[in-house]
């Protein structure tokens, strides 16, 4: 079976789909990234460490801190002094656990 989908169309649908996680990634700034690593094993960082391998991949080069602010809408140091709280030990634990589990600890 055929797709329905045109290559060009995917491009756009999947764009889309990018912009539409990051902005709800901006507005959900009571979520925090160690959330985000302990539940789904990325975070805002991670988009943005893809996003210059995703450029790198086309001849691009873009500065980490430049794919940070695409990504949080605002110099990170920024997002951070607003919005970053203080990781818990529960959130800590987790996330070594993670870690552990992936073989990265």
């Amino acid at each position: 079976m055929s797709d329905p989908v045109s290559h060009q169309d995917r491009l756009e649908i999947e764009a889309a789909v990018y912009r539409r996680l990051v902005e709800h990634l901006r507005e959900k700034t009571e979520v925090q990234n160690i959330d985000l690593m302990n539940l789904a094993d990325f975070c805002r960082n991670c988009l943005s460490k893809w996003y210059v391998a995703a450029a790198r991949e086309k001849g691009i080069e873009v500065d980490y801190e430049q794919a940070r602010e695409t990504v949080y809408g605002m110099p990170y140091a920024q997002w951070k002094s607003h919005y970053q709280k203080e990781a818990s030990a529960e959130q800590k634990k987790a996330f070594a656990e993670g870690q552990a589990r992936r073989g990265e600890g």
